[in-house]
């Protein structure tokens, strides 16, 4: 044990020491998984340290990396950390223009090109001068290859100790607007909180540590839970072949340890309901014999028979979605936190979670709500350092010691936290009254035929409710699906106050999909585009007859 706080380099040295031949990743290859294990994983990213050092990369050189999630992800970013260089990870769905735009803010000198759907926007976006290295699953001959690198040069011996002060990573929070938002965390920062974690999640003392990893890696908190996690916990990390794969491999992986965002939730749900209808689910689970090995067949119908930790973040969850799943013996832990500040802010504690909230602050978290805006603010030992190269953002953002999370919150009386919406999702309606849109979207999403909802209206006399519906729905008459629309309306408005009352639901012909720029590469929507898409249509749908229901 070091004497200063533990990095996640120092728990990667440990368990390549500690259990050099058990398996640390598995990749998926069709039917078969090939196996890195812990000593092989590191004589890799040695050697790859080794020649990023030797291609003139230096202390604190900037490296990008842009790839699909896959084994060779995790191995290039801890090359990256060996070499004793900062890793700035990025999104594998942005366009030229956006990587571009990333990679010359940040200045980076080399960028790892691993498993992508196209190539494009790395033959477009990739600025001259900048290194160029594919992963073993990027399928360009003409780079710099790994496999060439791995035969030509030998690992680097001596273990790379971090300064706690120097840069660990820049996370990009988005490369799609005017101005990329980088945030700068030192291996102090990371390892701060990692104690805080442990203490709640007991993620250390989980046997057999078994990871999924599906979510892009980048985002702050697949990478925490996964790589940081399996580092912590000396795990297995499994990965997802592709969507058409995507639940044979989470079958095969059988995680103990799980994060998924409120779509995926969601869609496993809807999974299970277009086999068995609700109501006989649960007549069947209520039987004493019967409904445990129900509950069992479905939870390892899913590759969810094994969990130990279930934890649902990125975007506010349905209530009734945590219900459905407590009920079939899924104990999932909403939790609450942002690049900003590692994604450790709150968490619901496994053995007392309270439905509706995102739990209570870490130890060594403090929380407190504006007053007047009732936005909530943060401070911890593990909040970034800052925007990259942004003075002035992080001015904004971190003011009197406090981190503006731009979330809007209360307190339940037993001392939970409550998300309510975000400062910036707010909108006046034509009447002058602002309306919060999250309260009601949550509202909407208990109804089990619509997959996404969005309040919008800003400048109508009221809001509407914009929806996708469900592959549920997609089996259902017009009819059918309008009936359970009109009734969902009823009980929401019948809930909130005049001027927030839903004016109509319109049912949108497109999907919203990260694709199309609807949805972010996490599945949340994108309530600006969205706004943006429809807003000329609005005036006409609030004068457009009775009927509260609209097919576009």
């Amino acid at each position: 044990m070091p004497d200063r706080p533990r990095t996640f380099l120092d728990y990667f040295y440990h368990w390549e020491s500690a259990k050099p031949d058990a398996a640390y990743l598995r990749q998926p290859e069709g039917r078969r998984w090939r196996s890195y294990t812990w000593r092989q994983t590191g004589d890799e990213a040695r050697r790859i340290a080794a020649a990023l050092q030797d291609l003139g990369l230096g202390p604190q050189d900037r490296i990008g990396l842009i790839s699909k999630n896959c084994a060779h992800w995790i191995i290039a970013d801890l090359a990256i950390k060996i070499a004793g260089c900062v890793s700035v990870p990025v999104y594998p769905t942005l366009n030229a223009d956006q990587l571009r735009q990333v990679l010359e803010h940040s200045g980076c000198k080399a960028l790892f090109i691993g498993k992508l759907d196209s190539l494009d926007a790395v033959r477009g976006g990739v600025p001259e001068g900048i290194l160029r290295i594919a992963l073993p699953l990027c399928q360009d001959a003409e780079m710099l290859r790994w496999e060439t690198l791995l035969t030509r040069y030998l690992p680097i011996a001596q273990p790379y100790r971090p300064v706690l002060t120097d840069l660990e990573s820049i996370v990009y929070t988005s490369g799609t607007t005017a101005e990329p938002k980088g945030v700068m965390k030192t291996y102090a920062q990371t390892s701060a909180g990692i104690g805080s974690v442990l203490e709640v999640t007991r993620l250390d003392r989980i046997r057999r540590g078994r990871f999924f990893s599906y979510l892009p890696l980048n985002h702050d908190a697949e990478r925490a839970l996964v790589e940081g996690g399996s580092l912590i916990n000396g795990g297995t990390v499994y990965f997802a072949e592709s969507i058409a794969t995507f639940a044979a491999n989470l079958r095969a992986a059988r995680p103990t340890i799980f994060l998924a965002v409120p779509r995926i939730w969601t869609r496993f749900r809807m999974g299970v309901l277009e086999r068995i209808p609700q109501e006989r689910l649960e007549r069947l689970i209520r039987l004493p014999l019967l409904g445990a090995l129900v509950k069992r067949r479905i939870r390892k119908a899913l590759g969810l028979n094994d969990l130990k930790l279930a934890i649902s973040g990125a975007a506010p969850i349905a209530a009734e979605t945590i219900a459905w799943f407590k009920s079939l013996g899924v104990i999932i832990c909403e939790g609450y936190g942002m690049t900003e500040n590692s994604a450790i802010c709150t968490i619901n504690p496994p053995e007392a979670i309270r439905i509706g909230t995102v739990g209570k602050p870490y130890p060594g978290c403090e929380l407190r709500i504006d007053p007047e805006t009732q936005e909530i603010l943060m401070r911890a030992p593990w909040v970034m350092e800052g925007y990259y190269r942004n003075p002035e953002l992080t001015a904004q953002t971190l003011r009197g010691g406090w981190l503006h999370t731009g979330d809007m919150g209360e307190w339940t009386d037993e001392g939970y936290l409550r998300i309510t919406g975000r400062v910036k999702d707010m909108f006046k309606t034509s009447k002058g009254e602002y309306i919060i849109p999250g309260p009601m979207e949550r509202m909407f999403s208990s109804n089990t035929l619509i997959e996404q909802v969005c309040i919008a209206g800003y400048g109508q006399p009221q809001p509407f409710a914009l929806v996708n519906l469900s592959d549920t729905a997609r089996h259902l008459s017009m009819a059918e699906v309008s009936a359970s629309l009109r009734a969902t309306l009823e009980a929401v408005n019948a809930a909130v106050a005049d001027y927030e009352r839903i004016n109509k639901v319109v049912v949108t012909e497109t999907l919203w999909t990260v694709d199309n720029g609807l949805m972010t590469p996490t599945l949340k929507v994108r309530r600006n585009a969205i706004d943006a898409r429809y807003r000329l249509r609005m005036e006409a749908w609030y004068n457009q007859g009775e009927d509260p229901v609209i097919w576009e």
